[in-house]
């Protein structure tokens, strides 16, 4: 992550991942959600097929700061990971507020005035357990059976479009024939 000063004195963060744009110049860029603009020049099925797609534009020099990836039809897609039952998330949660137990114990044996010991962290540890069991009892207990499974959720898209402005989509759509003839069940 970096974070930059922008003229109103406000702290603006930029996040690298697969969806964001950090890398391009921050001038043209819009502040507040807006539709994407350019012309087509391809559409893929899965967005691998997309950024594959991008990366051989940029392999190839073209201007790729005139280029996005726009991911059409959205879906939510939730996959069920398995069965909750009192015992995992009893487990799950002893587990999780072990490790900040341990954390905390950790600090305060660090920084007690005693010196390094075992007792603050045997302390932490224990009572980080004790905590972590009480919220995942009171959590899991709210559902009231209404959602016993555990799950990821995604958002995913039906298609994948690779749009450019119009200044460089001519070249953008021949690069990306080129890329289409060399590699079979690409769609372009």
């Amino acid at each position: 992550m970096e974070t930059s000063l922008n003229d109103s004195k406000a702290w603006v963060m930029t996040v690298t991942g697969p969806f964001s744009s950090a890398g391009r110049s921050q001038g043209g860029q819009p502040r507040l959600p807006t539709p994407p603009t350019g012309w087509p020049i391809g559409s893929y099925e899965t967005y691998e097929e997309a950024q594959r797609a991008v990366d051989y534009l940029a392999d190839n020099d073209f201007a790729v700061q005139d280029v996005t990836i726009v991911g059409v039809d959205l879906m939510l897609v939730e996959r069920v990971i398995g069965r909750l039952s009192w015992g995992k998330v009893l487990g799950t949660g002893a587990v999780s507020g072990a490790w900040f137990g341990l954390f905390v114990g950790l600090l305060l044996g660090m920084f007690g005035s005693e010196g390094v010991g075992y007792a603050p962290i045997l302390v932490g540890l224990l009572s980080g357990v004790l905590f972590g069991l009480v919220f995942a009892a009171i959590s899991y207990a709210s559902t009231r059976g209404r959602r016993d499974f555990s799950s990821a959720s995604q958002l995913v898209a039906g298609r994948y479009d690779v749009l450019c402005q119009p200044r460089n989509a001519e070249q953008g759509r021949d690069l990306l024939a080129k890329l289409a003839m060399r590699s079979p069940g690409s769609v372009s």
